[in-house]
């Protein structure tokens, strides 16, 4: 059966969520591979809306089994508090969720540790930009595996000494890090306690993951899985060292789920209709003026997490063609077209200039990337409410033409257009084979 995966094209808040809620209804598992509390998703539908971070998009199907891999980095209060939320709002949990052994565990050393970097690489320059939810400082001691701790590991009898080893080491840490800012020494036996009280709860829901998804390949069940924030963040191929800490392109697929590249079979890229980037970093193609202003406010573009503005600016297509090559993408989707709607004329960026050359790659070193100048080429805008139409042939001349000169761009078939942020506001192409069948409607006859 087929494997499929939704990924982000740009540097994350693509609204890939919305895309995995419609399809997880023609799948089995909903699988998230990578990243962790710091990439969020929005789901709007029958009227509600759901903010999710950890638990995948999948949970608001009762009929799938959502799961968390090793591939992720967890903190326990963040996730159980996503449980609580779900359950108050009459979401099937229980059965539905499953937590990987092999995930590995945020703890308050990482947050102290996230707030500390930040604020000396803030004072020393542009800053990275982390949410600090501790993603990075976890993933770095999983790298380093002297204090990691994954979930397995809470209801082992020698956690309280691994805890009270990893503190020592921390406390020791914090006075270099600081340099002059102020913290908090870590209090053991006061983590000991919380992270007991956390593993309790979470107990029902831990399992090797990697297991289970293996068998149920063999079993011909069908796997959607969810990318985290986008592949131009991805720490080995993206716009390092600007980047999350995982790999968020398609390439982290398998070393983050366990799953062998050969289940895979086909790969949505998922694009906003224009771009959008938080935290620092270049951006070709950012419009820091009333254009930026016009699509921020029309797409609602602050954080799902943090509620950071974004900084927004027109599509690149050097960077989305590069990076549907890199994770293998077979289609694009592309989201908020709704929001373009009112701008008389709409730019493309087609490639750059760098050092006075054309150039049509994207650059492997961010300084490169800082020395690109967009070209642009404009197309007309359309100027027409489209949220209320839900046929690819009722989309004005104008967006289509927008749409198929993307396809043209980005080198892939554009199968999917987001008109609104409810699940009913998304258009699909007639030959698009994944459409929900509700969606799938038959090409129309030009009329005389």
């Amino acid at each position: 059966m087929p494997g499929t995966c939704v990924i982000g094209l740009q540097w994350g808040d693509e609204a890939k969520g919305k895309i995995v809620d419609l399809l997880t209804e023609q799948h089995d598992v909903v699988v998230r591979y990578a990243g962790g509390a710091n990439a969020g998703h929005t789901v709007v539908t029958g009227g509600q809306t759901y903010k999710l971070s950890l638990i995948p998009s999948g949970i608001l199907n009762a009929g799938v089994k959502s799961v968390i891999t090793g591939g992720v980095v967890l903190n326990p209060p963040s996730i159980l508090g996503e449980i609580d939320g779900l359950v108050q709002r009459g979401v099937q949990v229980s059965d539905n969720l499953m937590i990987s052994d092999r995930a590995h565990v945020i703890f308050p050393w990482h947050l102290e540790e996230d707030r500390l970097n930040e604020a000396r690489t803030s004072k020393n320059g542009e800053a990275i930009g982390t949410t600090q939810r501790g993603i990075g400082p976890c993933y770095r001691d999983k790298v380093g595996r002297t204090n990691a701790i994954r979930l397995g590991d809470l209801y082992r009898a020698n956690f309280a000494e691994k805890v009270k080893s990893v503190a020592a080491d921390k406390n020791s840490l914090f006075p270099l890090l600081a340099a002059g800012t102020p913290f908090t020494p870590l209090d053991a036996d006061q983590i000991i306690a919380d992270y007991r009280g956390y593993a309790a709860r979470l107990k029902p829901y831990v399992a090797d993951t990697t297991a289970y998804l293996l068998d149920a390949l063999e079993n011909d069940q069908r796997l959607l899985f969810e990318g985290a924030q986008g592949a131009l963040l991805d720490v080995d191929h993206g716009t390092f060292p600007y980047v999350t800490s995982s790999n968020s392109s398609g390439v982290g697929i398998s070393s983050g789920s366990g799953v062998p590249g050969k289940y895979l079979n086909r790969v949505i890229g998922i694009v906003k209709a224009y771009g959008t980037r938080v935290g620092g970093g270049p951006f070709p193609t950012e419009q820091a003026n009333d254009i930026g202003q016009h699509l921020r406010d029309r797409g609602n573009e602050y954080g799902t997490v943090t509620r950071r503005p974004r900084r927004c600016g027109w599509f690149d297509a050097v960077a989305a063609r590069y990076t549907a090559r890199l994770s293998g993408v077979d289609v694009l989707s592309v989201m908020l077209l709704d929001v373009l709607s009112e701008l008389p004329e709409i730019q493309i960026c087609t490639a750059y200039e760098i050092n006075g050359k054309r150039v049509e790659q994207f650059p492997s070193h961010v300084d490169d990337l800082r020395e690109a100048k967009p070209i642009y080429e404009t197309v007309p805008g359309w100027q027409t409410d489209i949220t209320g139409m839900r046929r690819w042939e009722e989309l004005p001349k104008n967006a289509l033409a927008y749409l198929r000169r993307l396809s043209e761009v980005v080198g892939r078939p554009v199968q999917i257009a987001s008109v609104g942020p409810d699940r009913a506001q998304t258009i699909f192409h007639p030959e698009c084979e994944f459409a929900p069948p509700a969606a799938r409607t038959p090409v129309l006859a030009p009329s005389n």
